[in-house]
């Protein structure tokens, strides 16, 4: 049994270094950015120049692909990747870094998905849900453990940097000495704005707002926590726990809204992650527990929204419509990305550290109310005719070849 998942576990080998090379730099810039002086609207515009980097490369990446091939395509893109973090390391310079997290944000969509058709390929319909389930461990896992190394590193030094460059160079092994058959073509992307909000009102808007709360997060969260003065390895934590705690919470809010209509679930998560957010802006804590704390509790219901919109969204879809829709929600997530940290740079800038809360509140309050709007207005999708709830990964790294690795995707044959 275990040969037959030799290659993939060879694949996730990969993956591991390329997720924690992200994690690590991701985290890495905001905190060397606030460290020398950068402004605060800066420090946004770099999460917003990789998110749109991210997207651009959903959009051109499969062309890239088609014409070298998986194996030289992804060399290109790791290597690349490798390049702009030692970049970041030599020239310290705002500017510099937000063009650099641009093509970062463009190598990385392309990277992953050559990594998730492969996969794809490997997978079959009888493994495919455990084939997922790893793939979600390692997603998680891995992004943490890069980011808890800045803990042990020093900020202020080059070897951070190093060190990403090295672990973007590390994922490119198992790929290259892979013997394994290049998997098909990757498909173009597409968005249908139109057949998004018709098949699903709430999912196309929530995912457009949860991508603004995300995307604000994500990218000021650090600065944040070193703005209040918390330690490095506080803020490292803080970050990790944020996105675990999602993980984790996921699975209980999924099933529950199995049972009942997926629309209280979401408004109330919604809810939920606005009242811990207000509750950090309103009463501004500078104890590190006390922080930690408060951000786990907003990370476990703020980052279980996405998920709970695409089945709500896929409750209303033909099932051979199950990756366009999800796609769609996709691209109109990294979409709010784009928006989520120019408009809490602005408020951070224009008040104080606690504003990215009040950012990310606003976000959820709206999507909270929308959706209890909606309830009025169209009637809840059967529980027997519902797919049942998949847990999804709510990182920017996910792309929409990932999916086709969801067991909610039919295929035809196995890979």
């Amino acid at each position: 049994m275990l040969a037959a998942y030799r290659p993939i576990l060879s694949l996730l080998r990969g993956t591991a270094f390329l997720l924690a090379a992200s994690g690590l730099h991701g985290l890495l810039l905001p905190l060397r950015g606030q460290m020398e002086g950068f402004s605060t609207a800066a420090l946004g515009l770099m999460g917003t120049a990789w998110a749109t980097g991210f997207v651009l490369g959903c959009y051109f990446a499969p062309r890239i692909v088609r014409r070298a091939g998986h194996v030289r395509a992804f060399g290109t893109f790791a290597s690349c990747a490798a390049i702009i973090a030692l970049l970041t390391g030599l020239i310290i310079d705002q500017y510099a870094w937000i063009l650099l997290r641009a093509f970062t944000g463009f190598v990385m969509a392309g990277a992953f998905m050559i990594i998730e058709s492969w996969l794809n390929e490997k997978a079959t319909n009888e493994n495919r849900g455990t084939v997922f389930g790893l793939y979600m461990m390692v997603t998680y896992a891995s992004i943490m453990g890069g980011q808890m190394i800045v803990a042990a590193g020093d900020v202020g030094s080059a070897s951070l940097f190093m060190i990403t460059g090295i672990f973007f160079c590390l994922s490119l092994i198992p790929t290259a000495v892979s013997t394994a058959s290049h998997p098909q073509p990757l498909q173009d992307v597409s968005l249908d704005l139109k057949g998004l909000y018709a098949n699903s009102p709430v999912a196309a808007f929530g995912c457009l707002l949860v991508g603004v709360a995300n995307g604000a997060w994500g990218t000021l969260g650090a600065v944040y926590g070193a703005r209040i003065g918390i330690s490095t390895a506080e803020i490292a934590l803080m970050m990790s726990i944020v996105v675990i705690a999602g993980a984790f919470m996921q699975l209980p809010a999924g099933r529950l809204s199995d049972r009942t209509d997926r629309r209280f679930v979401l408004a109330g998560a919604a809810a939920g992650s606005a009242f811990f957010a207000l509750l950090v802006f309103l009463f501004e804590p500078r104890l590190g527990p006390l922080v930690l704390i408060l951000t786990g509790a907003y990370g476990a219901f703020a980052y279980t929204l996405y998920s709970i919109a695409v089945a709500h969204a896929n409750d209303h879809a033909k099932a051979e419509d199950f990756v366009k829709v999800s796609g769609g929600l996709l691209i109109l997530y990294g979409f709010g990305t784009m928006i989520g940290p120019l408009f809490a740079a602005a408020m951070m800038e224009w008040w104080r550290p606690e504003s990215l809360f009040l950012a990310t509140a606003l976000a959820h309050l709206s999507i909270a109310g929308y959706t209890a709007l909606r309830i009025r207005r169209r009637a809840p999708v059967p529980i027997e005719d519902r797919d049942a709830f998949t847990t999804l990964p709510v990182e920017r790294s996910i792309t929409p070849q990932s999916l086709t690795l969801d067991p909610r995707t039919k295929n035809e044959t196995d890979g």
